[in-house]
C-alpha cells in the first residue's frame, strides 16, 4: 500500500470535507489531481507512489495518506489558489514529520540532497513572500545540530565496484553541459556574491533561491562525474549564499536549513574547505542567536575537517570566527590567543601557491581586523562592558573602517563596522563620537537591505538614548533614525 501513497490510519474514517471544499474550489477533476501528485512526486524522487482516481477518492472520503503525499498536496493547492493552504487546512493530519522533512539530520547520499535541495528551494520560490517557511521550520541547536553535523566527517562509502568508464557522450543528447556552461553557472554565483556584499540579502536573494533550484534540476540529469561533482559545488555555494542572505533578512530557520543542506552538497561535491567554509557561516549564526557553545564547536568541526587543504586565508577566518566564539563564552585569555593565531595565520595568504576559490575573497585585511575588533567589543559587553576590552577593540576597529571605507564592494561589512566603533565609542564613555559613526552606519544601511544592520543600529541607538539620551546629539541620532529606518517590516 505504500508504494501508491496508501493511507497511514484508517480509524473513524468520515469524510474530509475540507479537502472536499479545496478539491470543488480548484476545478480539478479526480484524474487530474492524481496526476499532478504523482509528476510532484517523480520531482520529489519519490519514484514509489502511484496515485489513481480511486485513490484520490478514498482521500476525499477520509483516509489520511502517508507523507510525502500530505505535503505534495498542501504544495499543489497553495499554488492554485495562491495562498498559503496547509495540510492542517486540508483536513490532513500530519504524521510525525522525519528528521529529513523537518530537522537537520539529513541523510548523506547524492540523490537525496538533490531531491531535498530542489524541494526546499522550491518550497521557499513558492511561499516565502507570505513568511510560510520561516514559521514552518524549527531552528535546531545543541547536540540535535551538533551531531548530525559530524557526519560531515565520516568518509563516503566506497563503491562495491570499480565504476565503468564513460560511454562517448552525444552532444545532441539533452542534460550534457558543455564547459562554457559549467563556466557561466559559476560566474553567475560569483556575481549574486557580489550583490550579497554591496545590497543586503533582501534584494536578491530570491534570485539566488532560483538559480539553485535550477541546478538542482541539472542534477536530476545524466551528466559525467567530474560535471555532476562541479554541479554540487555549485549547489553547495548557492545553498550557503541563500542561507546568508535569509540570516541577513532576519529568517534564521530558512538559514539554517540552507546551510545544512550546502554541507551536504559541498560533502558530495568532495570539496573540505567549502564546507568548512559553510559551517562558519552556520557558526556565525549560532554567535548571532546567542549560542557560542554551539558555535565553538561548529568551528572547530570545520577546523578539523579541512585541516589539511584549506588555505591560509581560509584558516585566518576559521581562527577569528572561533575567537568570537570564545569572546561570547566570555574567555579573553583562548580569545587572545585566536586572535593572534588568525593575525599569524593571515600573514601566510600571500605566500599560498593556489588562487583562492572566490567564496574566501571576502576576507581581506579589512574583514580580519574588523573580526578580531568585534571579538575583543564582544568581550567587553560579556565583562559588564569593560572599557579594557574595548580600548583594545578600538584601534583595531578604526583600522578596519578605514580600508572598508575606500571598499566600494562590501558596503554591508563598512556598515557593520561604523556600529561596531559606534558601540565602542559607546563603552569607552564618548556618546559624541559613537553618534557620528552611527549616523554614517545610517546612510550605508539606506542603501543596502539587511535587516541585520538595521537591527544592530537600532539597538546602539537604543543604549545610546538610555544611557546618554540628555545629550542634543543622541536626540537627533534618535529622531534620524525614525525616518531613515523606521520600524516597518521588510517583505523578504
Amino acid at each position: 500500500m505504500g508504494g501508491n501513497g496508501g493511507s497511514g490510519t484508517h480509524a473513524d474514517k468520515r469524510p474530509n470535507e475540507l479537502l472536499g471544499s479545496w478539491f470543488v474550489r480548484s476545478g480539478w477533476s479526480k484524474g487530474e489531481l492524481a496526476r499532478q501528485v504523482n509528476r510532484r512526486a517523480r520531482q520529489l524522487g519519490a519514484n514509489h507512489i502511484s496515485t489513481d482516481t480511486s485513490r484520490v477518492r478514498r482521500w476525499l472520503d477520509g483516509e489520511n495518506p502517508r507523507e510525502p503525499i500530505p505535503r505534495i498536496l498542501s504544495e499543489l493547492f497553495s499554488e492554485r489558489f495562491g495562498c498559503v493552504v496547509s495540510i492542517e487546512d486540508l483536513g490532513l493530519r500530519t504524521a510525525r514529520q522525519s528528521p529529513a522533512a523537518s530537522g537537520v539530520d539529513l541523510p548523506w547520499t547524492g540523490p537525496q540532497t538533490v531531491a531535498l535541495l530542489g524541494e526546499f528551494s522550491r518550497s521557499d520560490l513558492m511561499l516565502a513572500r507570505r513568511g510560510f517557511l520561516g514559521t514552518s521550520l524549527a531552528l535546531s541547536a545543541g547536540p540535535s545540530l551538533i551531531e548530525p553535523m559530524q557526519r560531515w566527517l565520516v568518509p563516503a562509502p566506497a563503491s562495491p565496484v570499480p565504476p565503468e568508464p564513460q560511454p562517448a557522450l552525444d552532444p545532441r543528447r539533452p542534460g550534457r553541459l558543455s564547459r562554457p556552461e559549467l563556466d557561466l553557472l559559476e560566474s553567475t554565483t560569483r556575481m549574486f556574491r557580489q550583490w550579497d556584499a554591496q545590497c543586503g540579502g533582501g534584494l536578491r536573494r530570491k534570485a539566488v533561491v532560483g538559480q539553485l533550484h535550477e541546478v538542482t534540476d541539472l542534477l536530476q540529469e545524466p551528466q559525467p562525474e567530474a560535471t555532476t561533482r562541479k554541479l554540487f559545488q555549485v549547489a553547495a555555494e548557492l545553498a550557503e549564499l541563500a542561507g546568508w542572505m535569509s540570516y541577513d533578512v532576519g529568517l534564521q530557520p530558512t538559514a539554517q536549513k540552507y546551510f545544512v543542506l550546502a554541507l551536504h552538497a559541498a560533502k558530495e561535491a568532495g570539496d573540505k574547505p567549502l564546507g568548512s567554509y559553510i559551517l562558519s557561516s552556520m557558526s556565525r549564526q549560532m554567535i548571532h542567536l546567542g549560542r557560542p557553545e554551539d558555535a565553538l564547536e561548529l568551528i572547530h568541526l570545520a577546523q578539523y575537517g579541512s585541516r589539511d587543504c584549506a588555505s591560509p586565508r581560509t584558516q585566518s577566518m576559521l581562527y577569528a570566527m572561533e575567537a568570537r566564539a570564545y569572546a561570547n563564552m566570555g574567555q579573553p585569555g583562548k580569545t587572545k590567543r585566536a586572535v593572534r593565531m588568525a593575525e599569524d595565520t593571515f600573514a601566510e595568504a600571500d605566500e599560498w601557491d593556489e588562487p583562492d576559490p572566490d567564496w574566501i575573497r571576502f576576507f581581506s585585511e579589512a574583514e580580519l581586523y574588523g573580526e578580531n575588533s568585534h571579538s575583543y567589543r564582544d568581550l567587553a559587553y560579556v565583562a559588564g562592558r569593560s572599557p579594557t576590552y574595548a580600548s583594545l577593540a578600538e584601534p583595531l576597529m578604526r583600522r578596519a573602517v578605514e580600508l572598508f571605507a575606500k571598499d566600494s564592494e562590501h558596503q554591508r561589512s563598512y556598515a557593520l563596522n561604523l556600529i561596531g566603533m559606534s558601540t565602542v565609542h559607546l563603552l569607552q564613555r564618548e556618546p559624541e563620537q559613537s553618534t557620528t559613526y552611527a549616523t554614517k552606519a545610517m546612510e550605508i544601511a539606506k542603501k543596502v537591505r539587511s535587516e541585520r544592520v538595521n537591527t544592530r543600529i537600532r539597538k546602539t541607538v537604543d543604549t545610546a538614548v538610555r544611557d546618554y539620551g540628555d545629550l542634543a546629539a543622541v536626540v537627533d541620532l534618535s529622531d534620524q533614525l525614525a525616518v531613515d529606518l523606521p520600524e516597518a517590516a521588510e517583505a523578504v
